[in-house]
């Protein structure tokens, strides 16, 4: 049992960076400049809370499951939220993830690369979710953005005679494409730039460093296919526009 003491050095840390973030952000104005401090607070909560759960039902495939289904509730609502709250929207983003994390999953533990066990299931389809999220978010986003930023030529297109997806074709492919990019550098620069917690987890958790870089490349792969499967599906969605959207907030 971890007690307060052995938490100082983590507090302390945390504070500090907290500090630095919104400081510097203060001292340029930034608008909603507490915005990471509370996200890093709220974040703390939830670990807490999850990590005090899912000592108890880690090896419970029906916990796992209701862990995963409240998971992919909050990342769909979340990103609805990002992109302009309405319950149609969030019909339409959940669909979009659910449909790159099904996919995705379902490769994963079909062809075995991934044990189809309990544990495996929540570390992966945590990843996956919370990956599918951030792209829906970012792919909404960009798309909402170029076609209010391009909005007279969508509606010269429009006038021409193109179809209300034809008129945005080309801005949704760039939405897909600009959402991805993060996913994109990440993978490619694995091992280079950055070690993935994933691949740091797995060796402290006892793996060899071929077994946790294993593991580490299926996740990626999973991270790409999820986000690709999400992004065009949301965006083949919404890209038939009837008036010019609101600028994402």
């Amino acid at each position: 049992m971890t007690g307060f003491p052995d938490l100082l050095p983590t507090l302390l840390c945390v504070g500090l960076l907290m500090a630095v973030a919104v400081g510097l952000l203060a001292a340029f104005r930034i608008p909603h400049r507490s915005a990471p401090a509370l996200a890093i607070l709220r974040g703390a909560a939830q670990l807490a809370v999850i990590s005090l759960i899912l000592g108890g039902v880690i090896t419970s495939p029906v916990w796992v499951g209701a862990a995963l289904l409240v998971m992919f509730t909050v990342a769909a609502v979340t990103a609805s939220r990002r992109l302009g709250w309405a319950w149609s929207r969030l019909a339409v983003v959940g669909g979009s993830m659910a449909a790159g994390v099904v996919v995705t999953l379902a490769i994963d533990f079909g062809t075995g690369a991934i044990a189809f066990t309990p544990r495996y299931a929540l570390a992966i389809g945590g990843i996956v979710i919370g990956n599918a999220m951030t792209i829906a978010t970012l792919a909404g986003r960009h798309f909402a953005e170029s076609v209010n930023d391009h909005w007279d030529e969508v509606e010269a297109w429009l006038a021409l005679g193109a179809t209300r997806r034809q008129s945005t074709l080309e801005l949704a492919r760039r939405a897909v494409y600009s959402a991805l990019i993060p996913s994109t550098d990440q993978t490619k620069t694995t091992g280079l730039v950055t070690l993935p917690g994933a691949f740091v987890g797995a060796i402290f958790g006892g793996l060899s460093p071929v077994e946790a870089g294993r593991f580490q490349i299926v996740v990626l792969a999973s991270i790409m296919a999820a986000g690709s499967v999400t992004a065009v599906a949301l965006i083949s969605a919404v890209a038939p526009v009837r008036v010019r959207p609101a600028r994402p907030r």
